[in-house]
This record gives C-alpha cells, sequence and structure tokens, in this order.
C-alpha cells in the first residue's frame, strides 16, 4: 500500500471522548500520518463522566444524540484512547463484521489481543507481546501558539506576583494513592518552604480529580500574596495554560502525568509531589512493583527465558494483569534529568527529552501495511534504533 497515496490509504477514524490530555496523544499522531483521518467526537452520558462502563463492544454508555454519528461505510482503522471511546472503537468493528482494526493508545481496560496494537509509554507495564510497543512519554504536545497566546492574556493579571513564580498542579487520588490529611499538610508545608527559599511567590491550580476537601484545606490556609484556582468544567478564567507560559518552575502532584509530561516539554524546572499510598495502596503498589519486574524485557539469560516464560503464563492465565506504576514512571523521570522530587530545591532540566512519534508512527503503518512488526517485543531505545534504520 502506498499510504501517501489517499486513494489507496486506509480510511480511518479518531475515536475521541472529552479527556484532553488523551485525546491530544492521538491528535499528536494524526498530524504524523501520511494520510487523512476523520474525527469521530462521544459524548459519555453523565453518570460515566466518572463512573466506569462496562468494557467490551456497547454503546450503552454514550449519548448518541450528543455524539458524532456512528453510521457505515464503516472505516478500516480505528485510532482511539481510554475505555469509553475504546468500547465504541469494538463496537464499531463489531458491527464491521471484524473488518475494521482498532489502534488504541495508552493501557486499555481489555486484554491487548482485543486491539491490532496498543502503544503505551513507561507509566504502563505489559509483558512482551508481538502487539505491543512500548514508549517512554505519553505523546501529547504542547500547543505553543495557545500557551503563548494564554501567557499574553495572563501576563498582566500575574504582573503584580514576585518572580519567580512557582506552579502548583494538583492532581488527585488514584491507585494506589490517597489525598489525605497528612499528604495535605506535606503539600502546605512545600508551599511555605518554596516561598521562604525563592522568596517569590506561589500559584495553585487543582484538576478535575481534587478532592473538594483538599480544595478547602488549600483554601482556608492560603499564604498571603498566594493564589488559587479552583478547577471547574464550566470555568472560563483557567489560569492552566496561562502558567505553562509564564511560570518560573513547576510543582506536580506524581499522579498527574499528563501534566509533568507538558512541564517537560517546555524544558522548565519540574518537582514531583508524591502522594502517599496508605495501607491498602501499600500492598496494591507492591503488586505494582512486583507486576514491573516480572515484565521486564529478558536479557537472554537461561534464569531470565524461565522467568519470561513464567510471565506469559501467568498474563494468559489472567493472575497477572497489566497495570500502572506512577511511582517507576517518576523515578525514570528523575534518573533522566527531567525532573526533581519537591523535597529538594527546583533545578532546571539537565536530561534529553525523548521523543517517540516517529516509532508510533512507523508501528501503525506497519500495521496497515500487513508487514511484520516492527519492534515488536522492544524496549523503545531497541523500537527508534529499527525505525531509523527502516526509514
Amino acid at each position: 500500500m502506498n499510504t501517501a497515496d489517499n486513494q489507496s490509504a486506509p480510511r480511518t477514524w479518531v475515536v475521541l471522548g472529552d479527556k484532553q490530555g488523551d485525546n491530544a496523544q492521538v491528535e499528536a499522531i494524526v498530524q504524523a500520518l501520511p494520510w487523512p483521518c476523520e474525527q469521530r467526537h462521544i459524548q459519555v452520558l453523565d453518570k460515566f463522566v466518572f463512573g466506569k462502563p462496562k468494557v467490551g463492544p456497547t454503546l450503552y454508555h454514550i449519548d448518541r444524540e450528543r455524539s458524532d454519528p456512528l453510521e457505515p461505510p464503516w472505516p478500516d482503522l480505528i485510532l482511539t484512547i481510554g475505555r469509553r471511546p475504546a468500547n465504541v472503537a469494538l463496537w464499531i468493528r463489531e458491527q464491521s463484521g471484524g473488518h475494521t482494526r482498532i489502534i488504541i493508545v495508552g493501557k486499555p481496560s481489555s486484554m491487548p489481543d482485543d486491539y491490532d496494537l496498543v502503544i503505551y509509554s513507561a507509566e504502563n507495564q505489559f509483558p512482551p507481546r508481538a502487539n505491543l510497543q512500548g514508549i517512554s512519554l505519553p505523546l501529547m504536545r504542547i500547543d505553543a501558539t495557545a500557551v503563548e497566546a494564554a501567557a499574553r492574556e495572563w501576563a498582566s493579571r500575574l504582573a503584580d506576583l514576585p518572580r519567580p513564580l512557582t506552579a502548583f498542579l494538583v492532581g488527585g487520588p488514584t491507585g494506589p494513592f490517597i489525598f489525605n490529611d497528612a499528604a495535605i499538610r506535606r503539600l502546605r508545608q512545600t508551599i511555605d518552604r518554596i516561598l521562604d527559599e525563592t522568596g517569590g511567590s506561589i500559584y495553585i491550580t487543582t484538576s478535575r480529580r481534587t478532592p473538594p476537601a483538599v480544595v478547602d484545606a488549600l483554601q482556608n490556609r492560603l499564604p498571603d500574596g498566594a493564589r488559587l484556582f479552583a478547577w471547574r468544567a464550566d470555568a472560563r478564567d483557567n489560569p492552566y495554560r496561562g502558567l505553562l507560559g509564564l511560570a518560573d518552575g513547576f510543582v506536580v502532584t506524581g499522579d498527574s502525568i499528563s501534566m509533568m509530561v507538558e512541564v517537560i516539554r517546555l524544558r522548565k524546572p519540574l518537582a514531583i509531589f508524591p502522594l502517599p499510598v496508605g495501607k491498602v495502596g501499600a500492598v496494591d503498589q507492591l503488586r505494582r512493583s512486583f507486576t514491573r519486574r516480572l515484565f521486564a524485557p529478558a536479557s537472554g539469560a537461561t534464569l531470565d527465558r524461565l522467568r519470561t516464560g513464567l510471565c506469559k503464563l501467568l498474563y494468559a492465565m489472567r493472575i497477572v494483569t497489566h497495570t500502572r506504576d506512577f511511582t517507576a514512571f517518576n523515578e525514570s523521570l528523575v534518573r533522566g534529568g527531567l525532573a526533581g522530587y519537591a523535597s529538594d530545591p527546583l533545578q532546571p532540566p539537565s536530561g534529553e527529552v525523548p521523543d517517540d512519534l516517529a516509532l508510533a508512527v512507523q508501528r501503525i503503518i506497519a500495521v496497515v501495511d500487513g508487514k511484520p512488526q516492527v519492534g515488536a517485543e522492544r524496549s523503545p531505545d531497541e523500537g527508534r534504533k529499527a525505525v531509523s534504520r527502516e526509514t
């Protein structure tokens, strides 16, 4: 197939939901593909905005009237991300009689065998499989034009804040992390320490996952001169993009991967504020750490081959499953010189920002052209070398 020829290119639908961070990753791929794509936005029913629908080929969780039409002719290929859009993709494939191929970005809620290709970043842990492609960082890109416009809009509104301006980007609890009173106290102490050390100012912004109790606790003890924006879906004065353009440094809670990645791509100082795990979460984190070690690529040694075989068996039996390890991801950012921890002074990044977009696009083209899987069961570094040789 000549994928540069639009007449022979696969009819491709991009099925997206309402999560902007997720959508940005798929849109980065779309812009790099050598053929056009059609977008299909879905509107999730209110009870499933936070509630999780069952996994499978279904549309029961979406508002059909407020979603884009889902009608034949069905696509040859779907690009998607997230549980809710993935359900729609699986339903479309079912309507197509199995003709439609599905490529999903990120950790699927079902097994990888449900998809022709899974492109996953380093916070996700999978065993080696032919239809998986690991990458280093999520693929979202910074919209430089939007950031610059927001910086111009917010410059006068932030002009009275003493420099350096440190932005605190606050997420919320997610397995295995909690956001308890101890975490709130530690966050306040970090805010006070940075104010004392820098003599500058603080701007705190929360997110859709930040518990109301955390927002209230921060508002009730806001240091003099500090500002706080409490996230709302209908807010028109969200300072987030303005802060991306204007803040001198960032402290981001360790659960907020998309916000960390955006700061990293701007090459600004980033400090990670780890959330605690609690008693139940500690057990869960042990499971995630064990899974990461079990799924590690084989080195070729005899014992390691045995481990890999055991890994595949346990995964096939669903005794162990793919998962996320936020702690390992945070550690990899620190090792790579892209971030530090909030307990230390903010420092400019020293490491190189990895860019795996070309690797992801090459794997997608290989799926479309029916070629052997480029970089299958390889690390991102090995996959990049394969792409450079073949292109």
